[in-house]
């Protein structure tokens, strides 16, 4: 499929046919990576993206204490009432 670029205010662009972005599920962000003669379009990773399983993963292996133990005494709360 070929396109022309086109003037958009003081940049330029292309258009991308509504069936095309169908097609391909792009979200209103995408990321764009310039290679050797060549753009690439991928829709933009979430931060955190996998965060939920990873942090499950960790909690099955018991890797998910605190590691910062030197923040002082606990106090009452934090005995009584603090739930992890």
């Amino acid at each position: 499929m070929k396109t022309k670029v086109v003037r958009i205010g003081n940049s330029q662009g292309i258009r991308i046919p509504k069936p095309v972005l169908a097609q391909v599920g792009f979200p209103e962000e995408v990321e764009l990576e310039v290679g050797e003669d060549q753009i690439i379009l991928r829709p933009a990773s979430r931060p955190r993206e996998g965060w939920d399983e990873a942090f499950r993963a960790m909690a099955d292996m018991g890797d998910d204490e605190l590691l910062d133990a030197s923040t002082g005494p606990s106090t009452s709360w934090d005995e009584e009432e603090w739930e992890w």
